[in-house]
């Protein structure tokens, strides 16, 4: 009870930061005056405690937002440069003005949403845009993210576009792989045409493994630490972000020509 008492008189004269300096002495001295005036009138002390916290979420979000900016500003500067290697997948163009990677998590629910928002991308942008699925597999949460990695890199050893034919299916039937795992995973397969046979044979090769390792390495480098996370020509943006987001960088980097 005393420590609540002392929290309660600090949150109060942090509250003061503009009155006179006697004042917020006298209460640091008698933090029971802080109690009393709560007993006498519960109802304001809780209103200006709710005031007091939406502001500091409205000014922390307002920070946040600054930050963005400004990081956006040095990146449109200073683009990331994520590795395209020529023997993984990737889908448009290589000459494509925009180039978008994402890292992501199969089983992941915001990268679900992340999935709808590129796809609207593309249908707008078409042969602007060329895309790269890298993967950041969060397995402390999501066990069946790796092997949905494992068997969408052993399919691209077939053909990118079966790989990312099974990557639709996987997004747009999310609550199957949670529910029936392999069993989902290997019929998924089936559907794209892939030849599971040689699927199941290299979902464990040095190359899948290799791919994903290098997926992920590069995510921590990039520092996104939760999914999904994209690289739009360098520039990040950190979490399922509606799709106006993404066109204010498209457009800026096609110099303001979408159509």
């Amino acid at each position: 009870m005393k420590s609540l008492k002392y929290l309660l008189s600090a949150f109060v004269v942090f509250a003061l930061t503009g009155c006179d300096v006697a004042i917020k002495k006298t209460l640091e001295n008698n933090p029971d005056i802080v109690f009393d005036t709560i007993k006498k009138n519960p109802g304001k002390f809780m209103k200006t405690v709710q005031e007091a916290m939406n502001a500091a979420r409205t000014e922390q979000a307002k920070d946040e937002e600054a930050n963005e900016a400004k990081q956006m500003e040095e990146e449109f500067k200073n683009p990331k440069k994520p590795e395209i290697a020529e023997n993984r997948a990737v889908l448009g163009k290589a000459d494509a003005p925009i180039t978008i990677v994402e890292y992501s998590d199969f089983q992941c629910p915001f990268c679900t949403r992340g999935y709808l928002v590129v796809k609207e991308v593309k249908e707008k942008y078409g042969e602007k845009v060329r895309f790269m699925y890298k993967h950041l597999p969060l397995m402390d949460k999501h066990p069946e993210a790796m092997p949905a990695a494992q068997y969408f890199e052993a399919i691209a050893l077939q053909s990118k576009e079966k790989a990312y034919k099974f990557h639709d299916m996987i997004f747009e039937n999310q609550d199957k792989l949670n529910a029936e795992k392999a069993k989902f995973l290997d019929d998924a397969v089936k559907k794209v045409g892939a030849d599971l046979a040689k699927v199941k044979k290299d979902l464990k090769s040095e190359v899948v493994a290799k791919n994903i390792q290098a997926d992920m390495e590069e995510a921590r480098k990039f520092d996104f630490n939760g999914t999904p996370g994209f690289l739009v020509n360098g520039v990040s943006i950190r979490g399922a972000y509606p799709v106006q987001h993404f066109q204010k960088i498209i457009d800026r980097q096609l110099g303001g020509n979408s159509k």
